[in-house]
């Protein structure tokens, strides 16, 4: 799969089409400062996009941002604004009730010493904004400032899963991610439906036992990101490298309680890291990547976890998960087999992954915030002969021709992630010419209508 930059010309007659994949990205919103978590309420169209610095933002449906923030921790998150800083605000979690509750969950590192922060926030009777009361569920002490996770997530167990990086540093120095008596280099489950502020799920694998009761799993170095998938619950946990094995881990569902161990810093991926320390598992018991990469044949330096594609507007992102390098800007996804197949560099880095409530996925690069789109996909491809659209692709505009003897009515132009930009009556002229100057470069789908009310649409391409 590569990215497209260049799309067939159109002067179609009764003409059959259709496509292979390819990943492109769609401008969605804009105005962002270093994004890094994209979430949303159950059954809520609005995306939540999150700032490093602290700020939590609203994206409506139609990609417009509200200019009212719904939560600003700023004052309270420990941030320092330069490249590669890890410290901030870094998860955010909606409880599965919260259309009810109003209730949602925020990972931080806490002003002053550090520390990472799950505390709980409601929102207010404004549904865009929220309240500023916290509720502090979990706190643990960061030895360095980087590795500390952040991503929160509900499973479909009703449990909150919490990534714990390994402490900071390089090469686990402190041993934490294997030392049952630390919360660092783990991923926590707790009980928020019960407890003050939460209870112990009474299957997690080291209660009753030498452990501390809130670890699910050890042995991460620094889980960024993870997800479940929305439609059966599989946990997919992308896990960050040392020098240079980046690995993605699959977790089927129901999730067991078994006490798994991702095998750092015992193992990078599948090869041997540091076995000092006197508390290494073997191999064969620990999770195996469900599939690595390389930094020596990918150029890659960090892997930034996606999600399971669940949506339906693209048929060929299906039994495909998606995720991202940070250093060489490109997409990966990965099949059920395991497979590996890479997208060609896009413009910026590439922080989160998000997936709005059917399923569709988006990223953020830069200050953007993208929609993950198929450029090629087959989307009822013009089957009316005679009609021609040209230029195309088209930079400044494009001419529908024919529009008399095929009696049609109406054309609408929509973007990429469904957003109208375009109507217009096509009366009796034989042809129209349509201004794409105002425009951002992408793809956009283009629907004709007749007077008998048949529809047909086709892609145009803006460069």
């Amino acid at each position: 799969m590569k990215q497209l930059f260049t799309f067939v010309s159109l002067s179609l007659f009764s003409a059959s089409i259709s496509f292979a994949q390819t990943i492109s990205l769609q401008s969605f919103a804009t105005g962002f400062t270093r994004p890094v978590e994209i979430a949303h309420p159950a059954n809520d169209s609005r995306l939540f996009l999150v700032e490093q610095a602290g700020r939590i933002k609203v994206v409506n449906s139609d990609g417009s941002v509200n200019p009212t923030l719904f939560l600003d921790l700023t004052a309270d998150v420990e941030f320092v604004n330069f490249p590669g800083s890890e410290q901030g605000l870094l998860g955010l979690a909606f409880h599965p009730d919260y259309a009810t509750n109003g209730y949602f969950y925020v990972n931080y590192t806490r002003n002053g010493d550090g520390a990472t922060v799950v505390a709980r926030y409601s929102v207010s009777a404004d549904p865009n904004v929220a309240n500023t009361a916290e509720t502090i569920l979990l706190t643990v002490a960061q030895p360095y400032s980087n590795h500390n996770g952040g991503t929160i997530k509900f499973g479909s167990d009703g449990y909150l899963y919490i990534g714990m990086g390994d402490g900071g540093d390089a090469g686990d120095p402190g041993n934490r991610a294997q030392n049952i008596t630390e919360n660092l280099g783990k991923m926590l489950r707790i009980d928020v439906n019960s407890g003050s502020p939460y209870s112990i799920p009474a299957t997690n694998p080291f209660v009753g036992v030498a452990g501390n009761d809130e670890i699910w799993s050890t042995g991460m170095r620094n889980p960024w990101k993870f997800s479940f998938n929305r439609t059966n619950g599989d946990l997919w946990i992308a896990d960050v490298g040392q020098y240079d094995i980046e690995e993605i881990n699959k977790i089927p569902s129901p999730i067991p309680n078994t006490g798994l161990n991702f095998g750092w810093r015992c193992f990078e991926g599948d090869a041997v890291y540091d076995q000092s320390g006197g508390n290494c598992p073997t191999y064969a018991a620990t999770v195996a990547p469900f599939t690595q990469y390389t930094h020596t044949a990918t150029s890659g330096c960090s892997i930034t976890g996606g999600y399971y594609y669940t949506g339906s507007l693209y048929p060929s992102f299906n039994n495909k998960y998606f995720f991202a390098d940070y250093c060489t800007r490109k997409i990966g996804t990965v099949t059920d087999a395991g497979v590996v197949t890479w997208t060609s560099a896009f413009a910026n880095t590439m922080t989160t992954f998000g997936e709005d409530m059917n399923g569709e996925l988006y990223v953020t690069g830069a200050g953007t915030l993208f929609k993950v789109v198929d450029a090629t996909a087959d989307v009822n491809q013009f089957s009316l002969s005679g009609l021609s659209v040209s230029p195309n692709p088209a930079k400044d505009e494009f001419t529908i021709g024919n529009l008399q003897k095929l009696q049609l009515t109406k054309a609408t132009l929509v973007d990429m992630s469904g957003k109208e930009v375009l109507v217009r009556n096509l009366g009796n002229t034989p042809t129209i010419t349509i201004s794409t100057v105002n425009l951002i470069n992408g793809f956009y789908l283009l629907t004709v209508e007749d007077v008998n009310g048949n529809s047909y649409q086709t892609k145009v391409l803006k460069q």
